[in-house]
């Protein structure tokens, strides 16, 4: 059986006793390297998460006997390896087991209520900026090309000056929100998630 389990912003504490329980009796962890060393104490024999879903998803095919567990940042399905694996695997050789999102994770610390959240992301791609500036409020999934100043110099060249949220190192020590408005946002910031609140 495989197994993906969202292991929510980067935190152990913020597993669900349901993860804790699939990751202590995994035979196999498959993850970046950051979140395999997270759980080197487990034992399992590990394989690391890499560009090369399609290697991964025939190497996981064959290991299907095994309890395989898959770690996903966040949560699986939040453009997270869950919405690939899914595509790939049938529902009787597959569980997905939800975590905490950092979209959750920041909304909750910055009390953004979700009814009307528009998510999307900038993971390898160019987000469509225009349908940004049209939702009253956006969550943004970030890489370090689309990042927080991108965002805020596309929003301000339509003349809009949103309210930008940023979360950084989110669930980490060093954890740092961040409320201000586009004009002012700085060019860098470490690993983060955005909410970007149109107002009107």
């Amino acid at each position: 059986m495989l197994t993906v389990v969202g292991i929510g912003p980067g935190a152990t504490e913020y597993l669900t006793l349901q993860a804790h329980a699939a990751i202590n009796e995994a035979q196999i962890l498959v993850g970046g390297a950051r979140q395999l060393a997270m759980f080197a104490d487990i034992g399992a024999e590990t394989r690391l998460l890499d560009s090369d879903l399609d290697g991964l998803i025939s190497w996981l095919r064959e290991r299907l006997d095994k309890r395989v567990v898959v770690l996903a940042s966040g949560d699986p399905l939040v453009y997270g390896i869950g919405k690939r694996l899914a595509a790939n695997f049938p529902p009787e050789q597959l569980r997905i087991m939800p975590g905490i999102s950092s979209i959750q994770y920041l909304c909750a610390k910055a009390a953004v209520d979700m009814n009307d959240l528009w998510i999307t992301s900038s993971h390898g791609r160019e987000p469509d900026f225009n349908a940004i500036a049209a939702h009253q409020k956006v969550a943004m999934v970030t890489d370090q090309i689309i990042d927080p100043y991108a965002i805020a110099q596309a929003m301000l060249m339509r003349g809009l000056n949103p309210t930008l949220i940023i979360g950084e190192n989110l669930s980490s020590a060093d954890e740092r929100i961040h409320r201000l408005p586009a004009s002012d946002v700085a060019q860098s910031y470490a690993m983060n998630v955005v909410v970007i609140l149109n107002e009107r």
